[in-house]
This record gives structure tokens, sequence and C-alpha cells, in this order.
């Protein structure tokens, strides 16, 4: 992975190219000034329930990496991206930690998506020491716009 973002005065630029096949990554306010200047997707990889109870980003779409509460992948996910947005599209995908999504983006990248991008930490980032997320890393964390559904 590449670091995809460069910024001049906090206005957003182009996204550096990354090889075919691979993904970006951004961080979570890279990610927030890219959507909100309508520069980019955001697309929630995060299960139904997760959005429900946790939160959800507001101009996000939501397509599941994986289904319910046992986390099975969901195997329609790039068919569902492919219906929702272009190859072409800037894509930023978020998940809890950042984990599921950069296998989103993978799979994504794979698929022929050529702008894919990963946000780091995620909604709510790591666990701390006391096994709590939401306490050093995040969309949450660093303040970024979030309502409760």
């Amino acid at each position: 992975m590449l670091d995809p973002l460069h910024t001049v005065s906090g206005e957003p630029e182009t996204l550096a190219p990354h090889p075919p096949g691979t993904h970006g990554i951004v961080t979570p306010a890279q990610a927030w000034t890219l959507v909100s200047h309508k520069k980019a997707v955001l697309v929630d990889v995060r299960t139904a329930e997760e959005r429900k109870f946790v939160g959800i980003v507001p101009r996000s779409i939501h397509i599941p990496w994986a289904l319910g509460m046992a986390l099975t992948r969901n195997p329609h996910f790039v068919r569902d991206l492919e219906a929702r947005v272009a190859k072409t599209d800037t894509v930023l995908l978020l998940c809890r930690s950042g984990k599921r999504s950069a296998l989103a983006a993978e799979e994504a990248a794979k698929a022929g998506f050529t702008r894919v991008y990963n946000v780091l930490e995620g909604f709510e980032g790591d666990l701390d020491d006391e096994s709590h997320r939401g306490t050093l890393e995040g969309w949450r964390f660093r303040g970024l716009p979030w309502v409760q559904e």
C-alpha cells in the first residue's frame, strides 16, 4: 500500500495513483475531507448491526464485507459494490478498525476498481489496554461527523 493523499493548505488534491490490483490508504480526516468535498464515495463495510448500534458516517453507503454477528463473509460484496459505484470512482472503505476494510479494498482492487482506498483506524480503532475501542484512534475518536441510527 502506498501513501495516497497529498494536500495543499488542507484542500484535497488528487489522490496519488497506486499500482493496478492494489489499494491505497487514507486517514479518517483525509477521508472526510474528500467525502465532504464530493471527491470520493465512502463505503461502510461494517455489518448492519454495527452501524445500528455503534453509529454511521453521514453520506456513507452501506455494503457489508461480512454479514451478521458471526461475520460471515458476504459472497456478493464485489457484485454489490459494482452495482453502487463505478470502477473508476474514488472509493474509500471504512470498517470498525481498518482491518476488514483493508481486505475489502484488496478484493475490490483485484476486481478492477482502480481508485480504492482503505480508511486507516476505521470507525472505532483498535482496542486499548482495557479492551475498549474508541479511546486511541478511529473516526469517532478524531471527532469526525457521525450519527446514531
